[in-house]
């Protein structure tokens, strides 16, 4: 391994700690007290612990089954002290993220057996990050010597357009537009087909994030998908998440409607330096059995990480 790489997964891993702070103080001080003035893991300590889990967004389900878990290990000890909670924990947190989790990548890319272009569309609710996520990918694939196109088919705001062609032009990479109130999946037909022309490696497409009517939205995203497949077969190759961690528990609301609308494929979870709310990323990994492909940690461009979930839960308890 180069020392530039060294230095560079160095800085990813402050960046991932710094981001995570915020989560990690809050958990704690509520687990803390959960715990206080208790020796051994006993039903009140683990009532406490589950309310602990709740409230810190890692969901109901999910809370539960890391409960089940830690009361079948302390019915086989016997004797289990509070001061081994936080190492339990870990390991119960590390299980769940690796059943959905099953790579542990660190540096942005796409599949080598992959079909050039690759096709990732991008779902969301407005708000979420979604343009600046599209826009972050875009500056990583480019620098890891990727060919890159965006489609602007979130043809129902203006803004959207607007926003997305910032970012095209901040990474510098080609955008294709069409005027606001297109059929989005004319402007995904013909982004396919210029990437298609420039022999691009990544074709990133925006959508609407518009979850009012989701017989509409359902329709609209299946057709942008029936209309890439004239230009090639089986696209988009992912379908791409954004939520937005801050958002909490309704980020799961979110996930539950997407995941009904179309089949997502993976997650990225933003704002995470922001918020106390972390523990979403948990959550929402489990419940859905999406994997978690993306995080953003902060507003700085490169500030979007390859979700690795050794790193991400040696922070979370670091």
């Amino acid at each position: 391994m180069s020392l530039f790489k060294k230095i560079f997964s160095k800085e990813k891993k402050e960046t991932l700690d710094k981001g995570l702070e915020k989560t990690k103080t809050s958990f704690f001080n509520k687990l803390s007290k959960a715990v206080a003035g208790k020796s051994t893991v006993d039903d009140d300590v683990l009532d406490n612990l589950e309310e602990v889990l709740v409230s810190s967004d890692v969901g109901v389900n999910t809370t539960l089954k890391i409960i089940e878990q830690i009361e079948a290990r302390v019915s086989r000890e016997k004797y289990f002290g509070t001061d081994e909670l936080n190492g339990i924990l870990r390991e119960e947190i590390a299980a769940l993220l690796a059943k959905t989790n099953v790579g542990n990548d660190t540096e942005f890319g796409i599949p080598s057996e992959a079909e050039r272009p690759y096709v990732i569309m991008v779902v969301g609710v407005n708000g979420v990050g979604k343009t600046t996520t599209i826009g972050k990918l875009a500056s990583q694939f480019k620098k890891q010597g990727l060919k890159v196109v965006l489609g602007a088919a979130d043809t129902f705001r203006a803004a959207a357009i607007d926003q997305l062609q910032v970012w095209a032009d901040r990474v510098d990479v080609p955008m294709v537009r069409q005027e606001m109130g297109s059929d989005p999946a004319s402007v995904a037909f013909d982004t396919l087909q210029s990437a298609v022309k420039q022999d691009a490696d990544v074709v990133i497409i925006d959508t609407a994030g518009r979850l009012h009517n989701k017989v509409n939205l359902m329709n609209e995203l299946t057709k942008i998908k029936r209309v890439m497949q004239k230009v090639a077969d089986d696209k988009p190759d992912e379908v791409l998440l954004v939520l937005d961690g801050s958002t909490g528990q309704n980020a799961f609301e979110q996930a539950k409607q997407f995941t009904k609308a179309t089949e997502v494929t993976s997650l990225a979870v933003t704002k995470l330096d922001g918020t106390a709310k972390g523990g979403v990323v948990i959550g929402i990994s489990d419940q859905f059995q999406i994997p978690v492909k993306y995080i953003g940690v902060g507003e700085g461009i490169d500030d979007l990480q390859v979700f690795n979930k050794t790193e991400f839960v040696d922070s979370f308890f670091k």
